[in-house]
């Protein structure tokens, strides 16, 4: 028997509360019309309490009073802390109670620049986070969860002898940061089934220290969400194609600005590029808004991220009580892009770019001798105006041989 849900005593007809109906709250049946007349307000306060009660069931304490900014919701339980087999290599963070990495907490005085031994590893590292990056999202569809993607991830980064580099820092409890419509970055993995509209930011690092990542539909989205997505990642090939020797780094956040200001979406300030080798995040500090003020030019041997986080609407973010995921303020979507590039003698190469990367159909005909050159030796020669130069890629081959190389730090 259905008890009626205004005087909880006698059975209920099929006489239901049509606001209920309308706003999907199950149960709101009344015995007659006077008695719901006399009672469907308090009912629908009341039936409207307990679905928001059931839907943060899941949650721990103290997200529970949290006031969420969008529709996403996480499902917990978090599945157990992943394993790394004792052989493969650790950074000095994996088994710190805090996550603290000693040697990032010494400040560096300037901007590193790699030797010939260290970039080698960084191609190395670099061309396994893209393997891997590309392996998890074919994975990506509705019904998934961002846990299972983590698993997937977590066993693609140990198959190549690599320890995930978000697994344990400064806590991180995953080995990937996947983040959905409104996180705008640090989404830790649980058990909500991605659905059919979403897309999603799939962020992989591998130690010594591979840092990419890109977004993707889930199924089929809306033309608003793609837009954003193929600016975001745009504003990524543009500010990458001004880099060589000698460029100051504040004009990528100018580059970025131009492309994506005209679409009238936000960029967000609080969060930032960053050098990275056998420190998982150092200088330099890459803005990627415009007008800023940043110090600091291009020299060959600098590595670092350029990973604009673009929103639909406002740049003004807001953290759940998880310690980590970064949400727009407003609810409304984000996109994300990154590559971590090498500054060369001549211009840039994009380390953690897919070997199947072609150059750019802009070039003209003059160039095509440059662009031969740059292929050859793996690197970008820089152009005239803002045509994006010609980037090769380094092949496995040229990896190899770097696989056991131990550096400092690391």
């Amino acid at each position: 028997m259905t008890t009626c849900a205004g005087c909880g005593e006698k059975e209920a007809s099929r006489l239901e509360c049509p606001n209920c109906k309308k706003l999907g709250i199950a149960g709101s049946f009344f015995c007659d019309q006077d008695c719901f007349k006399k009672n469907s307000i308090h009912s629908i306060v009341q039936l409207a309490a307990q679905n928001e009660a059931n839907k943060e069931s899941t949650l721990p304490p103290s997200m529970r009073n949290y006031k969420f900014t969008g529709t996403l919701r996480p499902v917990y339980p978090l599945s157990p802390k992943r394993v790394v087999p004792p052989h493969i290599r650790r950074p000095d963070y994996a088994d710190h109670p805090q996550g603290v990495s000693a040697i990032e907490s010494t400040r560096e005085k300037r901007i590193k620049i790699l030797n010939s031994e260290e970039i080698e590893a960084m191609r190395y590292v670099c061309k396994l986070g893209r393997e891997v990056l590309n392996y998890t999202a074919s994975f990506i569809k509705p019904g998934i969860t961002s846990d299972e993607l983590d698993a997937i991830c977590h066993q693609a980064c140990i198959d190549r002898d690599c320890y995930p580099s978000p697994l344990n820092y400064a806590k991180f409890p995953k080995s990937v940061c996947i983040s959905v419509n409104e996180v705008i970055c640090h989404g830790i993995p649980d058990q909500r089934p991605l659905v059919e509209g979403d897309i999603v930011n799939l962020d992989v690092s591998l130690c010594f220290h591979s840092d990419l990542n890109a977004t993707y539909p889930v199924g089929k989205i809306d033309d608003e969400s793609a837009d954003l997505i193929a600016t975001t990642k745009k504003s990524v090939e543009e500010a990458m194609a001004i880099c060589k020797p000698g460029v100051p780094y504040r004009e990528i956040g100018n580059k970025i600005e131009e492309i994506v200001r005209p679409k009238g979406y936000s960029i967000v300030r609080r969060y930032t590029g960053h050098g990275v080798h056998e420190r998982f995040h150092c200088e330099p500090n890459i803005v990627h808004y415009g007008g800023s003020k940043m110090p600091g030019k291009m020299e060959a041997g600098h590595v670092f991220t350029i990973e604009p986080m673009i929103n639909l609407g406002t740049a003004n973010l807001d953290h759940w009580k998880d310690d980590w995921t970064a949400v727009t303020l407003d609810g409304r979507r984000s996109a994300q892009f990154e590559e971590t590039i090498l500054i060369t003698e001549t211009g840039y190469e994009i380390l953690t770019r897919p070997p199947t990367t072609t150059s750019s159909s802009s070039h003209k005909k003059k160039k095509k001798k440059s662009k031969s050159k740059a292929n050859a030796n793996g690197t970008a020669t820089p152009n005239e105006g803002d045509e994006t130069p010609e980037v090769g890629t380094p092949t496995g081959e040229a990896a190899e041989g770097v696989k056991e190389l131990h550096v400092n730090g690391s």
